[in-house]
């Protein structure tokens, strides 16, 4: 991969995690005015408006294809849902930085296990000693940020 299309790569994550975090915090003050299960409803019926929208005008790949979608790509809607409730409970007892920290953490211990493993049909990496001491950094790093 190009320098260039990486760096645009990691920019791109970088904003993604930035609207997790304030994802959560929208979701948090919704879930709390109609409740946790409607919250999550309304997230989701809204993200699937603003999806069949983007697809509409932008959209360039095939539904022709769904048939060799393998099972578990399926569970992606449902993860979602348990994402979205496990986010806005958290977020108001832990804070958005505590929560978004317990969040990270969890995230980069199964990202390098599905990379390491190559699960889900994701293309294997190595695991090695740097990418162990970041975890731990990230780790220790995360235990400090939690601490009341």
């Amino acid at each position: 991969m190009k320098l260039s299309s990486r760096v645009f790569a990691i920019i791109t994550a970088g904003i993604a995690g930035a609207l997790m975090a304030i994802q959560g915090t929208f979701n948090s003050a919704l879930v709390k005015i109609v409740g946790l299960l409607e919250g999550t409803f309304i997230v989701h019926l809204i993200g699937t408006i603003t999806a069949g929208i983007v697809v509409l005008f932008w959209g360039n790949g095939n539904f022709g294809k769904i048939g060799e979608v393998p099972w578990y790509a399926w569970l992606g809607g449902v993860i979602g849902v348990g994402i979205i409730v496990g986010v806005t409970m958290s977020i108001p007892k832990l804070g958005v930085g505590a929560a978004t920290t317990a969040i990270i953490a969890a995230q980069l211990l199964t990202a390098y296990l599905i990379d390491h493993f190559g699960l889900f049909g994701m293309k294997q990496l190595s695991f090695t000693y740097l990418k162990l001491l970041g975890i731990v950094l990230m780790v220790v790093g995360a235990r400090l940020l939690l601490n009341k």
